[in-house]
């Protein structure tokens, strides 16, 4: 796996460039749509591959060893055969799933115990048997085993659990350096800077996870409860420490106006069940701003959804169509809404990305920053 750097924004840290899996390039920057256990929720493949344009999806596997089952994947060949998809594929290590799951887990110097949220049974992640795991799903880009520290933390609090991470990142490493992939193509990990918002543990982070980081590295816990000022402020402090040749994807992250940003701070790939889960609660972000679909001021509108989309979803129905949908109940509706979200956020890197490569990317973000947090 290798990332190359294509392009560097002269009045930001904004890059483009390239990376490379077996399952085919990534053109960064990147925004990667969540399928939690092997889908993207209410999206056709096709159309996710046709008309939204998604080079990359996840998988998340704290689901996907709960919910399915490890044999099952192994026999089905790994995710991508059991779930059709071709293109290349990441997945976290489940270390935000166990963050969440707080009340019904314990963390320890060996790894984290958890009971499933579907039936109460008890389970521990190590660092050695979440690479296991990993293998066994077959994800091109592998996310090493870390605790989401919260966000609003203690200097102590993230001290300690700067140091499980990173103690958990060796072992990790080392159990991934003595396995192979299992089915005929190489895999990758990337480790993860924790730190919460304290400056000299994010630089600690990320020196540490630097030793390990091949491709890319992740930049986490940065959407778990923390002032969004505090995320850029870390992004920026962060940006001139991890090498120009590395991948940096900010997990979890977010609104439009958030990859934006955080482009213009040296990120190249992002991810978030925003588009789909906002957009099934009748969310729509357009780049004339946001609208909520179940608003009555929709009822009589026949235009398009969004007169300045890519997406064919936006030349196909109306607001007053796509209102109705809504209010009557009908699954379509969240199908519409959560694939047009999907498609406006694959066209805002793809038109960040040729901003950069023109030389405006600076100038175009303030701008369309504006534009699209407007309320409609």
């Amino acid at each position: 796996m290798k990332f190359t750097l294509e392009k560097k924004d002269a009045r930001s840290g904004a890059r483009c460039g390239v990376l490379e899996t077996a399952h085919g390039n990534i053109h960064t920057p990147i925004f990667m749509p969540v399928g939690t256990v092997g889908s993207v929720k209410g999206v056709y493949h096709c159309h996710l591959k046709e008309d939204i344009g998604a080079e990359i999806i996840l998988g998340n596997t704290y689901h996907l060893y709960l919910r399915l089952g490890l044999d099952i994947l192994r026999a089905a060949g790994g995710l991508h055969k059991f779930e059709s998809w071709d293109r290349p594929i990441l997945t976290d290590s489940g270390g935000f799933q166990v963050f969440s799951l707080s009340p019904i887990r314990k963390l320890t110097p060996e790894g984290c115990i958890f009971r499933s949220h579907i039936d109460g049974s008890r389970h521990i992640f190590t660092p050695e048997n979440n690479v296991d795991t990993q293998r066994i799903i077959g994800a091109d880009i592998m996310m090493a085993l870390d605790e989401c520290c919260p966000g609003d933390a203690t200097h102590d609090y993230a001290r300690k659990s700067l140091d499980l991470t990173k103690s958990w990142l060796e072992r990790y490493a080392a159990h991934f350096a003595q396995t192979e992939p299992l089915y005929g193509y190489e895999q990758s990990f990337f480790p993860i800077i924790q730190g919460c918002v304290y400056p000299d543990l994010r630089v600690e982070a990320a020196e540490h996870a630097l030793e390990y980081a091949s491709a890319g590295i992740a930049i986490g816990g940065l959407a778990v409860g923390e002032p969004t000022e505090k995320m850029y402020e870390m992004l920026e402090l962060l940006n001139p420490v991890i090498p120009q040749d590395k991948a940096r994807y900010l997990m979890g992250v977010g609104t439009p106006a958030n990859l934006l940003e955080g482009i213009a701070r040296g990120v190249d790939m992002f991810d978030c069940v925003m588009p789909t889960r906002n957009g099934r609660n009748g969310m729509l972000f357009t780049w004339n701003g946001i609208m909520n679909m179940r608003n009555a001021k929709w009822e009589n509108d026949f235009s398009e959804l969004d007169p300045c989309g890519t997406s064919f979803v936006d030349h196909a129905y109306s607001k007053a169509y796509l209102r109705h949908l809504f209010i009557a109940g009908e699954l379509f509706a969240g199908m519409i809404a959560s694939e047009h979200n999907l498609a406006f956020y694959l066209d805002v890197v793809r038109q960040a990305r040729k901003h950069i490569m023109e030389g405006d990317f600076a100038q175009w973000k303030d701008e369309t920053v504006k534009r699209i947090t407007a309320r409609l």
